[in-house]
């Protein structure tokens, strides 16, 4: 290969590589809610809501139902609210195809919250057991002798650990009736959404 081979060629790779580097990609949805990436948006999607992103993946304009993204500040807190639940709303839709995998991804964050609770419980018995067996070695002292400040701090100690426990507890249980209350919030909006696109 001559060296005005080499040449051509390298500059036939460079015409290439700038072309790619200056293409734009667009983002758009179409009608069936399906997101598309592309260097062209079909003369169908146009008009309609499309995200424009630079070389390097950032977005250039926002012609989205939720304005230009320079605008964002100029938002009324109910239009930021209303920004939010449709993102809200469409990332439920993303990630469940339907209400039984609400139902799975709910049983599957409370196994953790639940082993808590177990484990806690578990713990509770044996500090219980411990402070029973402290009390009644408390209660064998007689002949009027003072109870040895080490089993009265036995004592103290259970009782300290008992009350965490129970802090601990019932913390647990707040958690996870926040997870419950949390999907069945979530399922109840997935009814709303998919019966209004049923519809």
């Amino acid at each position: 290969m001559t060296k005005s081979q080499i040449l051509g060629a390298t500059f036939v790779l460079c015409a290439l590589f700038s072309i790619t580097a200056e293409a734009k990609l667009y983002k758009w949805v179409d009608d069936q809610g399906e997101t598309h990436y592309g260097e062209v948006i079909p003369p169908e999607y146009a008009n309609k809501d499309k995200i424009e992103f630079d070389d390097k993946g950032r977005v250039v304009k926002d012609k989205s139902t939720d304005g230009d993204i320079n605008s964002a500040a100029n938002r009324t807190p109910e239009q930021k609210a209303a920004v939010e639940q449709r993102r809200k709303d469409k990332a439920l839709l993303n990630t469940y195809s339907n209400e039984k995998e609400i139902d799975l991804a709910r049983d599957r964050n409370l196994q953790q919250v639940e082993s808590r609770i177990n484990s806690i419980q578990l713990l509770q018995k044996s500090a219980q057991e411990s402070l029973d067996s402290y009390k009644a070695e408390a209660k064998g002292v007689t002949n009027g002798k003072p109870i040895p400040a080490s089993l009265k701090a036995d004592i103290s100690a259970a009782e300290d650990k008992l009350a965490k426990l129970q802090q601990d507890l019932d913390a647990a249980n707040a958690k996870a009736a926040s997870v419950r209350a949390s999907f069945e919030t979530d399922k109840a909006r997935y009814r709303e959404l998919t019966g209004a696109t049923k519809k």
